[in-house]
């Protein structure tokens, strides 16, 4: 049976979390698709990086957040992270039942690549989403003709949180992964960690022409919208939508990065969970 959400109203805000700035790329999406939409974000910076932790931990963090943003009336909630969604997506779900809508960053995208694409597919991640296997279980569930090899790239999110993004570390730590004989035959790579859009540029460059890098989080926010469209839960107000960041932790990277996609008005507020 379908949940019913005709209680849930368009004008509430759309509520994103990530471990970090990764979910940014996803916010940054989710804005300029949605531009009349309010959102909060909730970046739990004090736990990063959530790819190292047990699946408990992930699950007790995904939870607390989840509940904060039920709590500050979000119609959706959207884990912008890969390794939340790999490891505590159903545990969000039943929490949070039919008092919103929830969205994830796997399974919009395997779907893309599943009917969209017939080739071999690479997936770069962190330990706890690799370890999952989620991505390839998703995608050979809708196509068991595609190969998915995937690769844990835990060094990425550390170094992009660090700052070290168009940096010489970081084009030492791409070239190394992706050089890695797992992903010798793919022709399609899919980011599967938020963070990585951050680190696009760099990997379509050490590709070329050769391989498709999936850019997830227009996939996502693409299917956020349509979804929300087919619920009649877009805002239609007409000025633009309200931002609202908090942080478990407030570091100079996040507020670097989120005055660059969001502009220098943004404020950052510290809330512990």
């Amino acid at each position: 049976m379908k949940p019913d959400y005709s209680h849930l109203s368009s004008s509430q805000p759309i509520g994103i979390f990530d471990s970090g700035v990764g979910g940014l790329t996803v916010a940054k999406e989710i804005k300029r698709l949605m531009p009349h939409e309010n959102f909060i974000y909730f970046g739990d910076t004090a736990h990063l990086p959530y790819g190292e932790k047990s699946r408990e931990a992930i699950i007790g963090f995904s939870l607390k957040i989840t509940q904060f943003l039920l709590e500050n009336n979000c119609k959706a909630i959207v884990i912008a992270c890969n390794t939340a969604t790999a490891n505590a997506l159903q545990e969000v779900k039943e929490l949070v039942g039919n008092q919103a809508l929830v969205f994830d960053v796997i399974n919009p995208v395997a779907e893309k690549v599943a009917f969209e694409i017939h080739q071999n597919v690479g997936v770069i991640a962190t330990k706890a989403t690799v370890n999952s296997g989620l991505y390839r279980k998703s995608i050979r569930k809708l196509n068991k003709y595609i190969q998915v090899d995937e690769l844990a790239t835990p060094l990425l999110v550390p170094a992009i949180e660090e700052g070290f993004v168009n940096h010489p570390i970081t084009h030492a730590i791409i070239y190394n992964y992706l050089s890695d004989k797992k992903l010798k035959n793919i022709e399609t790579l899919i980011l599967g960690c938020t963070h990585y859009p951050l680190l696009i540029e760099e990997i379509k460059k050490y590709y070329g022409t050769r391989v498709r890098v999936i850019d997830s989080p227009k996939i996502v926010a693409s299917y956020i919208r349509d979804i929300l469209s087919k619920n009649d839960l877009l805002n239609p107000q007409h000025e633009e939508g309200n931002s609202e960041f908090y942080l478990s932790d407030i570091t100079k990277n996040f507020e670097k990065i989120s005055k660059k996609f969001f502009g220098n008005k943004i404020s950052l507020e510290l809330k512990k969970l």
